[in-house]
């Protein structure tokens, strides 16, 4: 399942035998929180339930398939996902690659709220997963879609199925409201861990996914991941990860055939939200195999390729875990053919790959010294975003506006600048060529037009500036890479870019609409980045064709 070469080879050899001889994996298996250290043993002892998720969730499975059963006679079988993070990330991916249609809404950005409201009603169920119930987006979500079904004459409380912690103040409204269903969630799993919970669950099985098969992936693969031994795919992994000398701390993770639908970006998330803090920490970078951050290898970049199991076309899908010899997959010989410059490969079927990156996370935080389990910086840009919704400030003028495009930014940034080009080189020329990064953060339509403009943005900068350039659509990345930025090394340069909706939803209920909400989240999130003292460059498209010539500008010639 997992091949290391170069130096992610000499990290296994360095730390596998420490982490065999110290029984970590199996302590691991066992929910032993004191492999993190006394610090993070009070989190960690309420968040390991998911080593044993393959086995504790099949209690789902009886009423999941009761409900579906009910849902498909009524004719209801559009299934909506108002979720952020690990609420929305692993049902994703598990939809994805069964093929199952699932509409994911994990944005407040109006025009696809508006889309997602916008399909047939009648035979639409919404799953509103949160653990608490008090993120603003999701709870922004529910309240739409509430009166979007009142409005058509159909008893909303009848096609709202809620996923939830036990005793949270959502599962308290449900009751009141009397939804459909409330599906209670493991509350010793942390959100970016819960894909084998009923947050990954619930809605997949509505899609139409057979998530019985799913847990039975795992369950075939988590004896492997106890074993104090060499060969555990999950110490080889997370040693990899986190063990290299000097720290290769940008993880490009490409897909080269898989059969995985966007696991990168479930990956990217459980990485960098464990990982990143105290200073430290792994930024995953989603990128294709002809990335330039694999064209031309920094000294700090460690490639991870996810492949196909052995004896499966690029093209193929994974097959089922009594097919995969764990023992002799030679996936070195198999890599060699596909990559040019391959340090790491992992491959194995979807359930399995759920369980194999989070026991290797866990262990990569035991090497890194930090507790995998907290967020300690998701919280301050929440706070900031209710902070401007409360006092509703008015809007911080730009600095000077090029094109349709309104630039803000520090006066340090920008002194002396006059454009948006001289504002994007003001920005990149306070990137560190060793060890720095740049982060787009794209506070717009991530399914409409926006991203067919952008869509080549992070490769063109990353050819730009040499240096791996991540791409995070707003507010999605809050709940993933925003944890890092704010909490690891400070390395990296922001690129926030914002433009204006088409539509207008209002949030029932609240004095603000989705366009405020949105706008809100974008100034806290820079006002959080630029008090932790990271460079930000704000850009707002004022129209779609300065959006279009913007995404000119940002696919710069390269250095």
């Amino acid at each position: 399942m997992v091949s290391a070469t170069g130096s992610a080879a000499d990290a296994v050899s360095q730390h596998v035998p420490t982490l065999v001889a110290d029984a970590v994996a199996s302590r691991l298996s066992a929910q032993d929180a004191t492999l993190w250290g006394p610090d993070a043993e009070a989190e960690a002892s309420v968040r390991l339930g998911w080593t044993a998720l393959h086995e504790t969730s099949r209690a789902l499975l009886e009423p999941l398939q009761a409900l579906c059963e009910e849902l498909r006679e009524e004719g209801v079988d559009r299934v909506v996902l108002a979720g952020m993070g690990g609420s929305s990330l692993a049902p994703e991916v598990i939809a994805g690659t069964a093929g199952a249609q699932l509409v994911v809404l994990d944005s407040t950005q109006p025009d696809q709220v508006a889309r997602a409201l916008g399909g047939d009603l009648a035979r639409t169920v919404l799953v509103v997963s949160s653990k608490s119930g008090g993120t603003v987006e999701t709870d922004s979500q529910r309240r739409a879609f509430e009166a979007a079904f009142t409005e058509a004459g159909i008893d909303a409380a009848s096609r709202i199925v809620v996923v939830t912690d036990p005793g949270s103040p959502l599962a308290a409204t449900a009751a009141e409201a009397g939804y459909r269903a409330v599906f209670e969630a493991d509350p010793h799993v942390g959100g970016r861990f819960s894909a084998l919970t009923a947050f990954g669950l619930v809605p997949s099985a509505l899609a139409g996914v057979d998530v019985a098969a799913l847990l039975d992936e795992a369950a075939a693969v988590a004896p492997f991941f106890a074993e104090d031994t060499e060969a555990n795919p999950a110490l080889v992994l997370g040693a990899a990860l986190a063990g290299t000398q000097p720290l290769r701390d940008k993880i490009v993770i490409t897909d080269v055939g898989s059969g995985l639908f966007h696991f990168g970006d479930w990956a990217e998330q459980l990485v960098a939200e464990s990982t990143g803090k105290q200073g430290t920490g792994l930024l995953p970078v989603v990128a294709d195999d002809q990335a330039p951050e694999l064209t031309h290898l920094a000294a700090d970049v460690l490639p991870v390729a996810l492949c196909p199991l052995a004896g499966e076309g690029v093209e193929g899908t994974a097959p089922s875990p009594d097919d995969v010899d764990l023992e002799n997959a030679n996936l070195e010989e198999w890599a060699a053919g596909v990559l040019d410059a391959t340090e790491v490969t992992v491959a194995g079927g979807l359930g399995a790959m759920f369980l194999l990156w989070e026991h290797a996370v866990a262990i990569a935080g035991r090497l890194l010294g930090i507790d995998p389990f907290d967020q300690p910086n998701v919280e301050s840009a929440k706070e900031a975003t209710r902070g401007l919704l409360e006092s509703t400030p008015a809007p911080e003028p730009p600095a000077f506006a090029d094109s349709g495009v309104e630039v803000r930014g520090s006066s340090a940034l920008l002194s002396g600048v006059e454009t948006v080009d001289e504002a994007v080189a003001a920005l990149l020329d306070t990137l560190d060529p060793e060890h720095g990064y740049v982060a787009v953060m794209a506070y717009l339509d991530r399914e409409g037009r926006p991203a067919e403009l952008l869509g080549g943005t992070r490769a063109a900068l990353a050819a730009r500036t040499g240096r791996p350039v991540t791409f995070g659509w707003g507010p999605r990345f809050l709940h993933s890479t925003g944890q890092l930025h704010k909490g690891g090394a400070p390395v990296g340069v922001f690129l926030q870019v914002t433009g204006e909706p088409e539509a207008r939803v209002e949030i029932p209920g609240r004095d603000f609409d989705f366009a405020t909400l949105i706008s809100a989240q974008a100034a806290g999130d820079a006002r959080v980045l630029t008090e932790e003292g990271r460079p930000v460059l704000r850009l707002h498209a004022t129209t779609s064709e300065a959006l279009a010539w913007l995404a000119g500008v940002l696919a710069g010639p390269a250095r």
